[in-house]
Parts: C-alpha cells; sequence; structure tokens
C-alpha cells in the first residue's frame, strides 16, 4: 500500500504528450519555416503520385520517392530543433541527441525500402511492359526536382548535412568526382561546385531528373516504353547506393561505437594521461559517439596511496575534454594485498608427496604413557617434559623415507655402525628393547629375531 493521492492527475496518453510536444516545438519562430514546406511536401507529392497513376511511370515513381524522403528530412530538422529545446532529464541523463541519430537512421531505412519496392515492381514489368503515357511524365519530372532543390537549399538541415559529410562515399559520388577531375582541369572555375565531393542528396535529385529526361525523349521518339522500367532501375540503385553509407553510419552511432577517425586521437590522449603525476593505470576505458558531433565516455584512473584524487581527477579531466565533451571519470586509489598467515592446518593437497613414504608410528599402548625419564605416568594433556630427548610417542612425527631407497633392508632399521653424530639424535635406549649397545632404534615393539655381534654385524 502507498501513499493516497486524493486529487492525483490522470495519466496522459501518447496523443496528449505528442500534442504538449509539437506545441513546444511549434512555439519557436524558425520551426514556422519547416512546418510551411512540410505542408508544401504534402500537397506536392500528392500531385505527384496522381501523375504517377495517370502516366503509368514506374520511374515517376520512383522519383516522387524522393519527395516522401525529403518531407521525412523536415520531420528530422524539427526533432533537432525539439532536441536542442530540451534539457537532459533523470530519465535521459545524456539528453536527447539521440533521437535525431535515430530520426536519421529510420529516414535512409524507409528510402531504401522504398529502392527495394522499385527494384520488385520493375522486375515484374519486364515481363510484361505496359504502355507509357508521356503527357505529365516531363512536368510531374520539374515539378518534383524543382521543389526538392528549393527545400534543401532553403532550409539548413544540421542532421543530415553532418552525416552527409561524415558517411563515406556512396558510388555515385565516386563516378561523379572523377568526372569532375577530368572537367575541373579544363575549367578550373567549376571545382569549388564539383569537388572534393558533391551532396548526395542534390546529386541524386539531379541524377533522376536527368534519367526521367532520357525516358521521355526515348519514348517520344521510339515508343521505347522499356526504358521507363530501366530508368526506374537506375533511380532504385543511385537511391539505395546513396542511403545505405548514411544508414550505416547512424547505426554505428546507435549501436555506441567509437568512431574511426577519433581512435588515435584518443590512444594519444590516454597515454598523456598515464604519465601523469600519481596516475598508476587507465582502464575500462569506453567511448562512444552520443550525437552527430558529441562524443561522450567513461574511464577508471588507478593511482597511488599518497595521491590527491581531486588533482589527478582535474588533470584527467582537462586532458580528455578536449575531445570527449560529456566525460565521466571514476578516481580510485591503489590497494596493495598483502596475505594473511593462517594457523590452520595445511591441507594434503597443498603438498606433492609422490616422491616420499610416510611411514606412521605404531599407536600407544597403555605402557606408553610412561615417561622414559621419570617413570612416572604423564598426563594425556601436559606437554612433553624438558629432557625427553625426542623419545617416540604421541608427539612424534611420522617418519619420511625418500624413494631413493628403493629396497630397504629390514623395516627401515640401519644396519651397520652407527654414525657418532646421529647417536642423540636417537634418543637413550632402554636396555631389553632389541638394542644391545644402549641406544634405541625408533620400532619399540619390533621382535628381536637376531642378535647383533660386537662388531655390528647382523647374525642369524
Amino acid at each position: 500500500m502507498g501513499t493516497i493521492h486524493l486529487f492525483r492527475k490522470s495519466q496522459r496518453t501518447i496523443a496528449s504528450k505528442l500534442t504538449q510536444e509539437f506545441s513546444l516545438v511549434a512555439a519557436d519562430r524558425r520551426s514556422w519555416k519547416i512546418l510551411l514546406f512540410g505542408a508544401i511536401n504534402l500537397i506536392c507529392t500528392g500531385f505527384l503520385l496522381m501523375w504517377c497513376s495517370s502516366t503509368n511511370s514506374i520511374a515517376l515513381t520512383a522519383y516522387t520517392y524522393l519527395t516522401i524522403f525529403n518531407l521525412f528530412s523536415l520531420i528530422t530538422c524539427l526533432i533537432s530543433y525539439w532536441v536542442m529545446m530540451k534539457k537532459p532529464s533523470p530519465a535521459y541523463s545524456f539528453g536527447f541527441e539521440r533521437f535525431e541519430v535515430l530520426a536519421v537512421f529510420a529516414s535512409t531505412v524507409l528510402a531504401q525500402l522504398g529502392a527495394l519496392f522499385i527494384l520488385k515492381e520493375s522486375t515484374e514489368r519486364f515481363l510484361e511492359q505496359p504502355e507509357i503515357h508521356t503527357g505529365r511524365l516531363l512536368v510531374g519530372t520539374f515539378v518534383a526536382l524543382f521543389f526538392n532543390l528549393f527545400t534543401m537549399l532553403s532550409i539548413r538541415n544540421k542532421p543530415f548535412a553532418y552525416v552527409s559529410e561524415a558517411a563515406s562515399t556512396s558510388w555515385l559520388q565516386e563516378h561523379v568526382a572523377d568526372l569532375s577531375r577530368s572537367l575541373c582541369g579544363i575549367i578550373p572555375g567549376l571545382s569549388s561546385i564539383f569537388l572534393p565531393r558533391m551532396n548526395p542528396f542534390v546529386l541524386i535529385d539531379l541524377a533522376g531528373a536527368f534519367a526521367l529526361c532520357i525516358t521521355y525523349m526515348l519514348i517520344e521518339i521510339n515508343n521505347y516504353f522499356a526504358v521507363d522500367t530501366a530508368s526506374a532501375i537506375a533511380i532504385a540503385l543511385m537511391t539505395f547506393g546513396t542511403m545505405y553509407p548514411m544508414s550505416v553510419y547512424s547505426g554505428k552511432v546507435l549501436l555506441q561505437t567509437t568512431p574511426p577517425h577519433v581512435i588515435g586521437q584518443l590512444d594519444k590522449l590516454l597515454r598523456e594521461v598515464s604519465t601523469l603525476d600519481g596516475v598508476l593505470e587507465v582502464r575500462n576505458e569506453h567511448f562512444w559517439t552520443l550525437g552527430f558531433g558529441t562524443l561522450a565516455g567513461s574511464v577508471h584512473v588507478r593511482i597511488r596511496r599518497d595521491a590527491n584524487e581531486q588533482m589527478v581527477l582535474a588533470h584527467v579531466t582537462n586532458r580528455l575534454y578536449t575531445l570527449v565533451s560529456t566525460l565521466t571519470v571514476q578516481i580510485f586509489k591503489d590497494d596493495w594485498i598483502r596475505p594473511t598467515l593462517t594457523s590452520g592446518p595445511i591441507a594434503n593437497n597443498m603438498l606433492n608427496l609422490s616422491d616420499h613414504h610416510i611411514i606412521p608410528m605404531p599407536p600407544l599402548k597403555a605402557t606408553d604413557n610412561l615417561n622414559p625419564v621419570t617413570s612416572t605416568p604423564a598426563k594425556p594433556s601436559s606437554p612433553p617434559p624438558e629432557f625427553s630427548f625426542n623419545t617416540p610417542g604421541k608427539n612424534m612425527n611420522p617418519v619420511i623415507l625418500l624413494n631413493t631407497q628403493t629396497r630397504p633392508y629390514g623395516l627401515g632399521l640401519n644396519h651397520g655402525s652407527v654414525p657418532y653424530s646421529n647417536v642423540f639424535n636417537q634418543g637413550l635406549g632402554i636396555p631389553g628393547m632389541g638394542a644391545t649397545q644402549g641406544f634405541r632404534t625408533g620400532f619399540t615393539n619390533v621382535p628381536s629375531r637376531y642378535g647383533t655381534s660386537t662388531r655390528g654385524q647382523p647374525q642369524p
């Protein structure tokens, strides 16, 4: 159960939200011009579609789709104005710049879908070519060309202008650029118009109008109706080839990829940041294009324990802000990891005992609880006496023998003379326990089957 709001406003519908945002855009005087051109575009598109039906020309239909694309570009321009008016919100912390990227991507993809539809219809017309009426074919061509050029040159469409310059060139632009270099070699004054590369939208409008003019002349002279279908295929291919690089560029922006032309500059700035005083490491860096011409990024910087966090943050931001306008820097100090010693038992898998044999000591009997020095019973919990000489018992470690002794004699007993240095390491012996020289062997429960000569050699 939450808080009860007595006079809570009802949830607004999508239509009411769109109306509110449209009124916000319409309040700006700059958008009036775009709205006027949009209304004229709708009227012009309606007339062109009627003329396409009366002339039965699919080439004019393909050229009319460019006018419809022009309407989408006007809507994108309105969205660009709306983005500039809106401020970042908690839901959209980076702002609304990606909306215009999405508008450009949607417009170019719809134009390519229209081109594919024209290709499909043109393939069907090759099987059965209908008759083309040229009464309004040339009029519709010039009306569409004039309106498209006038709209593009009158309104500065910021998103499409940026994409047309940043995206890779289309095959139509490359071929026209080759012809322009040859033409500018003869007439140098045309270099400012045709070089380095023409506007792709102006170029496709002129190329489409040129194809329709050739279609009109061939139909009027020879009644060659198949040229209309060929012109429609040519216009569709030019449309697809022009829009495809823009779709790829805007799609990469939506996928938050790093622009290829700034990778070298970013690497240089990151190397400079890594050499700053107090900086130990720069990692988890990620840079992406937030909008057209806006680069965002985030980076983690590890610094020394004695470094000033605010000073390092200021220097890192100052270096990267020249290229990255929206930047998030996380500073964290170096954390030394000191291993701690555990007093617990060592696991069996921590030691590689493949080269050793462990011979456990025999269990203690009731008679072994006697202290070998004092002959008094020892308490189970009391430590061993001070002068016990490491007598075998519960406090003695197992005997570890190396694998080098492939066949030990007997049960681990050392035969022959005992070195002097090992006498005191083996402890004092107890008479009658199987050792005649007064020293214990460490195996008190082994039966004495063999005697010992005076020289220490075993005898049967």
